[in-house]
């Protein structure tokens, strides 16, 4: 079998360069959504049983989601870079550079990573009264923090080895993991929070600490399906000139990725900020709020995890009609699945609020959430896609302008005018409009690079 083939069973195996766009993505998919499922849906459950302690913890663990998120969007934007040169190595079946580039990410985030959890730990409270914390939630955020940022180095192995397996074709193997490591946490959470037998309550502590626990059951799983069974990475260290060269192509991409990725926490952070002038209930209602984002964006976060294997691939292969069918068929159909997505949260609005809050203001803020935020997630997966398919392209510097253009000229600024001008619900029909109006400049820009020179399609679609 070569490189761009996987093997989801014996009779079918799947090869990116060559089966029907529209299937192979639908494949590929599938087993992403069913880990994605199981490991978001375990961290709302996560988030519920924070908010049994009270809005005083939730709103604390609230204020930690744009910093605990900066450490995550950097190993998604490394995740990004590694995965994008991988798969191109792979679609002109050149494993051994891929192998030496899947060995240099894992060094590279590791270090990455420590680094920035421990300046995070250094300042956790300068950094935590900027976003607006009382002085009175600052031990809870300790709490849980401190042990995040323990805990954090494991993340390379699920997001950093996920990615070289996505790179591969294989999304199956990845949403084993992720669902593992989201129903070991879902599993611990209430032992640890509320403790059990001999088990002492620790409340936010705990919390952390059952993150921890599945997030290094994530890290060993991956290291030992990346060495024993699929030889992605090597078990020795890589030469330094072989090192040098790898992590330069990794960063050529993983850098502005990177740091496409990291102006979306600093964004929410901002977000959480204007939150915070309104009081900690909106805090903690705005918190459960972007919790279900997550859940309710799902589907588009799983095809942007497995559309840019298989642009990247054919990219490497000179297949632009694939590349260009693919992107095109993937925006259609999230812009048709969120308006399904909507009418279900409408729909479950009242019961969702009264599971989350315990007071009733907290539940008006959930309820108000989402009925306005959710009817821009259609056009909130078309810039998530368009971003992710110009990395996809080794486009990285294109991608990072367009993350620019939409937190920091249409999302927050048109979030914070219209708090200005209308209040709370001002805020949020202003984030909305800033959404619909990146998603119309990111589609266009994209399908004008189909008429360059280097996209003209030469082959009938498949």
């Amino acid at each position: 079998m070569t490189s761009n083939k996987i093997t989801t069973n014996k009779k079918q195996p799947v090869n990116l360069l060559k089966d029907p766009v529209a299937s192979t993505l639908k494949r590929m998919t599938i087993p992403m959504i069913y880990g994605m499922i199981l490991l978001m849906t375990f961290n709302l459950i996560d988030t519920f049983f924070v908010s049994m302690l009270g809005t005083q913890p939730l709103a604390a663990i609230s204020f930690t989601f744009p910093v605990t998120f900066t450490v995550i969007s950097l190993m998604i934007g490394l995740g990004i870079g590694t995965s994008a040169v991988i798969a191109k190595f792979l679609g002109r079946d050149d494993h051994k550079s891929a192998k030496n580039s899947a060995t240099a990410a894992l060094y590279l985030a590791a270090v990455v990573v420590i680094s920035l959890s421990y300046v995070g730990y250094l300042f956790t409270d300068e950094l935590f009264t900027l976003l607006g914390a009382e002085e009175s939630l600052l031990p809870l955020i300790h709490q849980y923090i401190d042990i995040w940022y323990i805990g954090s180095v494991c993340l390379i192995g699920p997001m950093i080895g996920n990615a070289i397996l996505r790179a591969s074709g294989d999304t199956k193997t990845p949403s084993i993991v992720m669902g593992s490591a989201g129903l070991i946490n879902a599993v611990l959470d209430p032992i640890f929070i509320f403790g059990f037998g001999p088990v002492p309550a620790m409340g936010l502590e705990g919390a952390a600490i059952a993150t921890l626990i599945s997030w290094l059951f994530g890290f060993c799983f991956v290291l030992i399906i990346l060495t024993k069974q699929k030889n992605l990475i090597h078990t020795q260290l890589l030469p330094i000139k072989e090192l040098i060269s790898s992590c330069h192509g990794i960063l050529k991409i993983g850098l502005p990725a990177a740091g496409a990725n990291m102006l979306t926490p600093i964004a929410a952070a901002i977000m959480t900020a204007i939150a915070a002038g309104y009081g900690e209930s909106v805090v903690a209602g705005f918190g459960v709020g972007s919790r279900i984002e997550s859940i309710a964006s799902l589907v588009v976060l799983a095809m942007s995890m497995t559309l840019p294997p298989f642009i990247s691939q054919n990219f490497g292969a000179g297949n632009m009609h694939r590349v260009e069918h693919a992107y095109k068929a993937s925006v259609k159909f999230v812009m048709f699945w969120q308006v399904f997505v909507y009418i279900a949260l409408i729909v479950a609005a009242p019961w969702i609020a009264s599971v989350f809050a315990t007071e009733q203001k907290v539940a008006d803020i959930i309820v108000l959430f989402i009925w306005v935020l959710p009817l821009g997630y259609g056009f909130q997966g078309v810039i998530i896609l368009t971003n992710s398919s110009f990395n996809a392209l080794h486009k990285p510097m294109v991608a990072l302008v367009l993350s620019v253009i939409r937190l920091f000229i249409c999302y927050v600024p048109l979030a914070y005018l219209g708090s200005y001008l209308y209040g709370l619900h001002g805020f949020f029909i202003g984030a909305l409009t800033g959404n619909l109006v990146m998603a119309a400049i990111s589609y266009k820009l994209f399908s004008k690079q189909f008429s360059n020179e280097e996209f003209i399609v030469k082959e009938p679609l498949t």
